[in-house]
């Protein structure tokens, strides 16, 4: 009896939790939304001097008032600005899978966050402004298009590998879900190396959620072979932390080793060339993730409970 029982527990759960991903998905599909998509980049750039006043009475946050009209009519004969028009047109002659991801996010969005407004979708071309391709400021999302036009673009020869592979449209509804996970989180006071780590988990574990079809390298912005090398050093990686007790250690220099953008992971190890960056945020999303799957909260919950709490109860134990 005692045989038969676990395989038909595993059967059992395995089918309830597709069917309430199936229920997730039939109560979002129920969701009606009508999302507002301007396409800033092309009404300027295809504009006249004459059609200035007319685009600041529309888009008004986007003309600071101490610049003067000959600034922007100045900008219209600009032959960078040009280039940058004709690029970005070329890679979104229209926007319509774009919105159609944008649509599918927000009414995940809605899903669990009932009470969230909508934005307006506001494109421009931002000088390629990587550090800023996407703004969520309250009821508008501002998109620079210039910053996914592929990895390999002439316009980001300048810029350093590891950031320009995130420079692609494959990654352009990931950036936003960052940026509203950073309406929903607050930054820890806690200074320890594991605050941190659950900080940047709760912002993946909230894309699992709101970009349900989309895969984990997609989320966390690697590549299939660096999301392939984290899972498969994932218990050398927990083993080192814990071994050299940086869980609770409030050194400064565990971030740019562990967390920020950069081209490796730094362990002092022969093996840091081998690995991706931003290893201590792969690591958080697995103990948020061991978390939830252990604990019965909602996802509006998750977002308010201290690191500690969430790691003493994940029970989390990495991949061998």
């Amino acid at each position: 009896m005692k045989t038969r029982f676990f395989p038909l527990l595993l059967i059992f759960f395995s089918f309830f939790s597709c069917k309430n991903e199936t229920g997730v998905s039939e109560d979002v599909s129920k969701i009606r939304i009508n999302l507002a998509v301007l396409r800033f980049d092309k009404q300027f750039a295809e504009a006249k001097p004459e059609d200035i006043p007319a685009l600041k009475n529309e888009f008004p946050y986007l003309f600071p008032k101490q610049y003067s009209d000959s600034i922007w009519i100045a900008k219209l004969n600009d032959t960078l600005q040009k280039e940058l028009y004709s690029e970005v047109n070329a890679e979104f002659s229209d926007f319509v899978k774009e919105t159609a991801d944008l649509e599918l996010f927000f009414k995940h969005v809605l899903y669990y966050f009932p009470n969230f407004k909508v934005p307006k979708v506001i494109t421009v071309i931002s000088n390629v402004d990587y550090t800023n391709r996407v703004i969520l400021a309250d009821t508008l999302l501002l998109i620079g298009l210039d910053n996914y036009l592929g990895k390999d673009h002439r316009f980001y020869g300048g810029i350093e590998q590891y950031i320009a592979a995130g420079l692609d449209k494959e990654y352009l509804v990931s950036d936003v879900a960052s940026a509203f996970g950073k309406t929903r989180l607050r930054l820890p006071s806690d200074r320890t190396f594991l605050a941190q780590m659950i900080y940047y988990g709760k912002e993946l574990y909230l894309k699992d959620k709101l970009m349900p079809l989309a895969g984990d390298a997609q989320k966390i912005t690697y590549s299939p072979e660096e999301l392939e090398w984290a899972q498969a050093n994932e218990e050398q990686i927990w083993r080192y932390f814990i071994e050299r007790e940086i869980l609770y250690s409030t050194d400064n220099m565990l971030a740019p080793r562990f967390l920020d953008p950069a081209p490796f992971s730094k362990f002092r190890l022969e093996l840091d060339n081998e690995s991706p960056g931003r290893l201590g945020r792969y690591m958080g999303w697995q103990i948020t993730r061991a978390f939830m799957n252990n604990n019965d909260v909602k996802l509006s919950q998750l977002l308010g409970l201290s690191a500690e709490e969430i790691f003493k109860k994940s029970n989390y134990k990495p991949k061998k």
